[in-house]
């Protein structure tokens, strides 16, 4: 996999929002993770981090270079 660009972080899913509360299921999709180990990558921005730390407990991070 290609590394992500500067300024950006690459977000995984890696947890299933079955079960979970209905604004974490909401989180993953805003970030658009709908799916287990479905990427994306996303602008490295307070938001985007705010997101990522509600549901870090279902997503894995990897820092832009």
């Amino acid at each position: 996999m290609d590394k992500p660009a500067k300024g950006t972080v690459r977000v995984t899913q890696i947890g299933s929002p079955i079960g979970r509360r209905k604004d974490q299921r909401q989180t993953l999709i805003g970030l658009g993770l709908n799916k287990m180990n479905r990427t994306k990558d996303l602008p490295d921005n307070p938001a985007v981090r705010g997101m990522i730390d509600k549901v870090h407990h279902l997503v894995r991070v990897e820092e832009g270079t």
